[in-house]
């Protein structure tokens, strides 16, 4: 058994940008768990599976990606949802909106993901500290990170699965969105 979950991952030159922010709250809090999967945003959150179902899995995510094309994503700046998780923001995105609503679609019907509806709304964004993030430095750090500007945005080309392989979270496979609208 496996841990895997379905993100956009950053182009590389971002990961890099968004990698300072996350060595910052390692070197100031002991923040790991940020460090432990490439820039992301998360569209399918965590689940369990059984590795023998990576080929549906990677159908069904192929078949999500298959249905959009390239779209632009942009940063806002930094946010956080008290009083342990700070993040960089993601303008409202209608295309993500979407994407978001058909891979829930597909990944809540299959019993053999686990996965049910949740309760709070999507809300993309892109971690920098989370669980292991103390109190107390979420009240040092939040300041700092109010008042940074992070004005980014990109093409988004396809959904990942990564998987965790039991140290961080590797990318396993990446699906491309159709080149075109279909």
């Amino acid at each position: 058994m496996f841990m895997y979950f379905v993100a956009i991952v950053l182009p590389e030159h971002l990961n890099r940008q968004v990698l300072v922010f996350k060595k910052y709250m390692l070197e100031k809090h002991g923040c790991r768990v940020g460090l432990k999967s490439p820039a992301h945003i998360t569209i399918i959150p965590p689940f369990w599976m059984d590795e023998l179902h990576e080929p549906i899995l990677v159908t069904d995510t192929a078949a999500v990606s298959s249905r959009f094309a390239p779209f632009e994503i942009a940063t806002a700046n930094f946010a956080c949802f008290r009083p342990r998780t700070i993040f960089i923001d993601v303008r409202k995105n209608s295309m993500l909106d979407a994407l978001k609503a058909a891979a829930d679609d597909v990944f809540h019907q299959r019993e053999l993901y686990g996965i049910s509806p949740e309760d709070r709304p999507f809300r993309p964004h892109i971690t920098i500290a989370t669980r292991d993030l103390p109190k107390h430095g979420f009240a040092a750090s939040w300041p700092y990170f109010a008042e940074k500007i992070f004005e980014e945005s990109w093409t988004a080309e396809g959904l990942s699965i990564l998987r965790h392989n039991r140290k961080e979270w590797e990318v396993l496979v990446h699906a491309p969105f159709a080149q075109e609208n279909l």
